[in-house]
């Protein structure tokens, strides 16, 4: 994969080998970026879906964004528990072998001291 400038991508290596992969785009919407999230076939070790989603959402693009627009496998249950656990106002639908979730962000106040 190609990593540029307006598609970033990100990587989870497991056991030396990549399992899980993700590219974040902008959008024409203020406050609203997307992200691909693709896995790789087969069984994955435990947490590498969470552990992409965590990549994702620690991404300054998305970090500074107010809304998410995320692709994901269908059939993923972990991803979208994931985004449920880590987002607000997760709303999620089928397009064909695709599961469009979209999500409100969930930025924490920082701890005063």
């Amino acid at each position: 994969m190609t990593n540029s400038a307006d598609r970033p991508t990100i990587l989870i290596e497991m056991d030396g080998h990549t399992v899980a992969t993700a590219e974040v785009h902008g959008t024409h919407v203020p406050g609203l970026v997307h992200t691909d999230m693709h896995v790789e076939s087969g069984p994955l070790p435990v947490g590498a879906r969470s552990r992409l989603v965590d990549a994702v959402l620690a991404h300054p693009d998305v970090d500074h964004a107010d809304r998410l627009l995320a692709t994901m496998p269908l059939g993923d249950v972990e991803m979208l528990q994931r985004v449920r656990q880590r987002c607000s106002e997760v709303e999620a639908h089928a397009a064909g072998a695709t599961k469009v979730v979209e999500a409100r962000m969930k930025h924490e106040a920082p701890e005063r001291s």
